[in-house]
C-alpha cells in the first residue's frame, strides 16, 4: 500500500543509490574523476580499471551496502516497500541525481538487493544470494567478461525466486532488474557478439 511513509522510502531508496561512491573515491583518494578515464562508468569494474584493484572491491562493496541499507531502514519501518525501495536504490545506482544521472549498470547494487531479500525477507541465502554470487564467477572465471558474468548471474537470481518463492511480487521485480541490468550492458552485448568485448586479467 502506497501511504506518505513508503512514497518517503522508495525516494530515499533512490536518493541511496545515486551517492557515486565511485566518483567520491576516485577524486577524495585518487584525484581522478573516473567518468574521464576507461569506459567512463561509475561503477566497481571501472574503478578497479581505473583506480586499481583495492579501489574497484571498496567501490563494489559500498555499492552493495547502499541497496542493503534501504532495505533494512524498510524492515523496520515499512516491510511492505522493501523491493520497491531496493529497485528505487538500483535505478538511482544507474541514472543518479548526484552524477548529472550517469552512473553504473547496477551490478554491485542488484547483489546488495539479492543480499536484503535472501536476509531480510525470504531469509534463503544460500540461493537468493550466495547462488548468484558463485554463478558470476563461475562465469567470470571461465569467460573472463565481467559483463557477461553480470547478465547471466542476474538472469540465475530471476529464475530461482520464480522456482523457489510464491511471492510473485518479488520473483517479477528480480525479472525487471535482470532485464534492467541486461539493458544497461547493451554495448557490452553488442561488444560480445564482435568479440571485442574487454576481458579481466587477474583470474
Amino acid at each position: 500500500m502506497l501511504n506518505i511513509t513508503n512514497i518517503l522510502l522508495i525516494i530515499l531508496g533512490y536518493l541511496f543509490g545515486s551517492i557515486p561512491w565511485a566518483l567520491v573515491i576516485g577524486k577524495i583518494f585518487y584525484k581522478k574523476d573516473i567518468r574521464n578515464f576507461g569506459s567512463g562508468n561509475l561503477g566497481g569494474t571501472n574503478a578497479g580499471r581505473v583506480l586499481g584493484k583495492k579501489a574497484g572491491v571498496i567501490v563494489s562493496v559500498l555499492d552493495a551496502l547502499k541497496s542493503f541499507f534501504i532495505m533494512l531502514i524498510c524492515n523496520y519501518i515499512s516491510k511492505d516497500v522493501m523491493v520497491y525501495a531496493g529497485l528505487a536504490c538500483c535505478i538511482g545506482h544507474c541514472f543518479p541525481i548526484f552524477a548529472n544521472f550517469k552512473g553504473g549498470k547496477a551490478v554491485a547494487t542488484a547483489m546488495g538487493f539479492y543480499l536484503g531479500i535472501s536476509v531480510l525477507l525470504t531469509n534463503n541465502f544460500v540461493y537468493q544470494f550466495l547462488m548468484p554470487v558463485i554463478i558470476f564467477f563461475v562465469t567470470l572465471y571461465i569467460s573472463k567478461m565481467v559483463s557477461l558474468s553480470s547478465i547471466i548471474a542476474t538472469l540465475s537470481a530471476s529464475i530461482i525466486s520464480f522456482l523457489i518463492n510464491n511471492n510473485i511480487t518479488l520473483s517479477i521485480a528480480m525479472f525487471i532488474l535482470w532485464i534492467f541490468v541486461t539493458y544497461r550492458h547493451k554495448e557490452n552485448i553488442k561488444r560480445i557478439i564482435n568479440k571485442t568485448e574487454k576481458k579481466i586479467t587477474w583470474m
